[in-house]
């Protein structure tokens, strides 16, 4: 499908010309033509027939090419413009190529282009101006389509997120009032710590998405949180070497590390080791919230934390993305696999 730059999707922005979907389709929309005009043409053979191709799809690389570089000015154009300016772009540069075609075709003895020079340059005028215009109507009504597609996904990225409720708050608030007079300053950092996470969890950031750094940090105040709460039954291993900058919806990874704890930590009179890896494979980043599966199992959940991120990982990434869960080498594992380019 061809892709289009969403933030100018207001002004129903001119197609990506550089990008391999459009490309592919400009080239499939360029033979199904030539086939069209030769069994119109009254059947000049397999030669007229290569010729046509040849000239068509000549024509439509040419076309895409100074489209793509033409396209940033275009964009500039408000409403329809930028559909206009491309429609006599291809208008005026169709003229001067089928001209020049013609003139080699002369020059090349080829019998399979008939006609006057004036009737050829004519008649590929007319072809590539309604072949233009419906082309561009399409890409202007799927510009349309993805705009709307993209405000329906916004809105329920937004529902989900609205959602999201760290389950600990009463026992934070409970740590947080047995160290007001034991250690002050740990109380402090408690709260401070408790404030940025339901400030990402209200939403009450500017971008719609964070950073793998913004969310690590906020893996960070939640586990200092049950530090405090657990002490040495809560034990924690990193083996992160992730991209700090990569784009990552806020409150992505806290509640699945928060299911970690209250599952698998929290029910074990002993505690156990919560694992928290991440790396870069084939193209992928590959995270993954490892904890021990307790022998008295908590109180069950109702499955939403983990529906939830799966659902925005939907969202955002698209189908390259998966969420796997389960036990694995008796440890329960979530996986996460997100492109390297979202």
């Amino acid at each position: 499908m061809p892709s289009f730059d969403r933030t100018n999707a207001d002004y129903a922005p001119l197609p990506d010309f550089c990008s391999m979907p459009v490309v592919f389709a400009l080239l499939v929309i360029g033979a199904l033509t030539a086939t069209v005009v030769w069994i119109a043409s009254s059947n000049q053979g397999w030669a007229g027939y290569s010729v046509c191709v040849l000239f068509i799809e000549w024509m439509m690389l040419l076309l895409g090419v100074t489209l793509c570089k033409l396209r940033p000015w275009l964009q500039r154009l408000h409403g329809y413009l930028p559909y206009v300016g491309a429609w006599a772009w291809i208008v005026l540069l169709v003229a001067p190529a089928a001209a020049l075609c013609r003139w080699l075709g002369e020059s090349l003895q080829l019998e399979t282009l008939r006609g006057s020079r004036g009737s050829f340059v004519l008649a590929s005028v007319l072809i590539a101006a309604l072949l233009g215009a419906a082309v561009l109507r399409y890409f202007y009504v799927l510009a349309q389509w993805q705009a709307r597609l993209a405000a329906v996904s916004r809105a329920q990225v937004d529902a989900l997120q609205a959602r999201i409720r760290p389950h600990f708050l009463f026992n934070s608030m409970n740590t947080v009032a047995a160290l007001v007079r034991v250690d002050p300053a740990a109380a402090e950092r408690t709260v401070e710590d408790l404030s940025e996470l339901f400030r990402a969890a209200l939403g009450q950031h500017q971008s719609r998405d964070g950073t793998v750094e913004d969310e690590l940090t906020l893996i960070d105040r939640y586990l200092a949180i049950e530090q405090l709460r657990l002490g040495d039954r809560l034990r924690i291993r990193r083996e992160l070497a992730l991209p700090l900058d990569y784009p990552m919806p806020r409150l992505l990874l806290q509640p699945l590390v928060e299911n970690a704890v209250r599952h698998g930590i929290q029910p074990s009179r002993e505690g156990g080791e919560l694992i928290l890896r991440g790396i870069v494979h084939d193209r992928m980043l590959v995270i993954e919230i490892d904890n021990p599966l307790a022998a008295t199992p908590s109180e069950p959940g109702t499955g939403h934390g983990l529906e939830n991120v799966r659902q925005r990982v939907a969202y955002r990434y698209g189908d390259r993305a998966r969420v796997d869960a389960g036990p694995h080498d008796g440890r329960f594992l979530v996986r996460l696999q997100l492109p390297e380019t979202p």
